[in-house]
Formats: C-alpha cells, structure tokens, sequence
C-alpha cells in the first residue's frame, strides 16, 4: 500500500470537496476556488469531512498514480485553506526590484530593465530586497518564482543575482594573483 496514498486527506471547516464524473474535482474555500482533472482511474470518495483516494490494483502505474492523486489533493486543499508563498532574494550592486500596478520591474545589470507581468491568480510584492509570491495554486507560485529567478540566476563567485530565500550558494573561491 502507498503510504502517502492511503492517507485521508482532511478537509477544514469552511473547505468543500466536489467529485464530478471522470475525477473532475473542485475544491472550494475561503481564498477561492482549484478545479482539476485527476487521473480516472482512481476513486475519489468524499466521506464525512475527509476525501480518501483508492487505487483498482497493484500494477507499478496505479501504485504511483496513488499517491500523485493524494497529493494533489492535498495541495489544492491547503491551497484555497492557507494558500501557498514562496519568497526570493535580490542580491548585487545596483541590483533593484521595483512593483507597478501588477508589474514586476527588475533592474538586474542589464542595459534594460526587465518587466514582468503577475500572472492570473497570483499576486507579487516586493519588500526591500525581497520578493514576496502568493496564490493558491502551489504549482504555478512555483513556476512564477522560477521565471523570476531565471532572470538573473546566483552567480558562484559574489552571489549576485536572484536566490530563493532558503537557498544556500556554493560559492568559488576567484583567481589568485602572480608569484
């Protein structure tokens, strides 16, 4: 048995769980709605306050499809409950985040700057030298975040560049001068 895949998920108080034909699941709660196509060939039981995913039998596919389908649900739950954040660093000189509207203007030692526009659901802030990603789909706060770091990556030497808060650089040691 999967152990992520037996699991319950818990569905919170003022969270509902909707299973429509062919596992089209709609989860709604107090920062929104996620709907989403989980894989058909598991069911999807919604019973008194917990939702609990069963897989037809052993093959290696249905084994891991059991616990993709668990955690999905578990993520879209959490999602519309809590929502999902992630947070990225702006390191170097002259190196500048910068919010308009819902623009996200970047000055990152390039001739331009770089603008980039909040994507639907997802709202950005910038506080100092931080870059603050929310929303309630985990999947596309990752995505944004890594278009954002991908801008301008950490470089191995200074550690100039866009990092994730949590993120540690190895960093090199540079050349050394003439004997």
């Amino acid at each position: 048995m999967s152990r992520i895949g037996r699991l319950p998920v818990t569905v919170p108080a003022g969270v509902t769980v909707e299973v429509a034909e062919k596992n089209h699941v709609t989860v709604k709660g107090p920062k929104g709605t996620l709907t989403k196509d989980l894989p058909a060939e598991m069911q999807i039981k919604v019973e008194d306050g917990n939702v609990i995913v069963t897989r037809p039998n052993d093959l290696k596919k249905m084994k891991s499809l059991h616990g993709l389908t668990r955690s999905l649900l578990q993520n879209m739950v959490t999602g519309v409950n809590e929502g999902y954040k992630k947070e990225l660093e702006v390191n170097g000189v002259g190196y500048r985040a910068a919010k308009q509207g819902k623009k996200l203007v970047l000055n990152l030692g390039f001739s331009h700057p770089v603008e980039m526009e909040d994507p639907e659901g997802l709202e950005s802030k910038v506080d100092g030298n931080k870059i603050i990603v929310e929303g309630i789909d985990k999947q596309q706060v990752g995505q944004y975040a890594a278009e954002i770091r991908d801008k301008r990556r950490p470089e191995p030497y200074k550690g100039k560049g866009i990092k994730y808060v949590d993120e540690v650089i190895r960093r090199k040691v540079g050349k050394t001068g003439k004997k």
